[in-house]
């Protein structure tokens, strides 16, 4: 599935591509409108996701511009969420509308529905399955939720699993605690819950880190954790 992110914001934009590209998406994208609105008529997409508030060419431009000559899906996202800017986008040929606000899997399950709309993907036809993520000898599948640290499975609880999940997807970056735990918790966790540190605590254990020198997650004070590859 290619989609094209169009967004000033490019660590905006880098952000959802390293959330959607494990789920089986290739992500690119544009930081103006002008280019934006050209490269999304020049290539085919499986969805175009836009942002409304940008410099110079704004979002309902772009807009304006690719449903003139195209049908592709468009979520649209804006960081102030008025009632006329929802109208005027969906009124333009949106898809649909997502504040910037918005959290990792929400946007997932808006662009699946969105697409699946499209007729891009149908029940007998799924999106596609889920790459392995791999970092040092660490594989993980997020399909089978199989967890591999050199010849050995690794057993994780589902918390601990989704807990590895949503770090390696964000392999190399710094995750915070509320960030972790919306994408994670299956239930409400206060943001100053200590679960989250006990599971990676254990979820150290299982991997054979070393709490005080630890080799693929390590801490960031003040901040969050952060999924390395071990030597780098």
């Amino acid at each position: 599935m290619k989609i094209l992110v169009i967004d000033d914001d490019a660590e905006l934009c880098q952000l959802v591509a390293d959330y959607l590209g494990p789920m089986g998406f290739d992500v690119a994208s544009e930081n103006e409108g002008d280019a934006g609105a050209e490269r999304a008529l020049g290539e085919p997409w499986h969805a175009i996701i836009l942002d409304v508030m940008m410099p110079g060419c704004d979002g309902f431009e772009v807009l304006r511009r690719i449903r003139a000559k195209s049908k592709v899906p468009v979520l649209m996202l804006t960081g102030r969420g008025e009632e006329v800017d929802r109208v005027v986008g969906l009124e333009l040929g949106a898809d649909d509308y997502l504040p910037k606000t918005f959290s990792s899997r929400e946007l997932l399950a808006r662009l699946r529905a969105i697409v699946r709309r499209a007729g891009w993907v149908t029940e007998t036809s799924p999106l596609p399955a889920l790459k392995e993520i791999v970092v040092g000898e660490l594989r993980i599948n997020p399909d089978t939720h199989a967890v591999v640290l050199g010849d050995e499975a690794v057993q994780l609880t589902p918390a601990e699993f989704g807990l590895l999940l949503s770090l390696a997807k964000g392999h190399g970056r710094v995750k915070t605690r509320e960030q972790l735990i919306e994408e994670v918790a299956d239930r409400e966790w206060d943001v100053f819950d200590r679960a989250i540190d006990m599971h990676i605590s254990t979820l150290r254990k299982k991997l054979g880190d070393d709490p005080k020198e630890p080799r693929f997650i390590k801490t960031v004070r003040g901040y969050g954790y952060q999924l390395v590859t071990p030597g780098r």
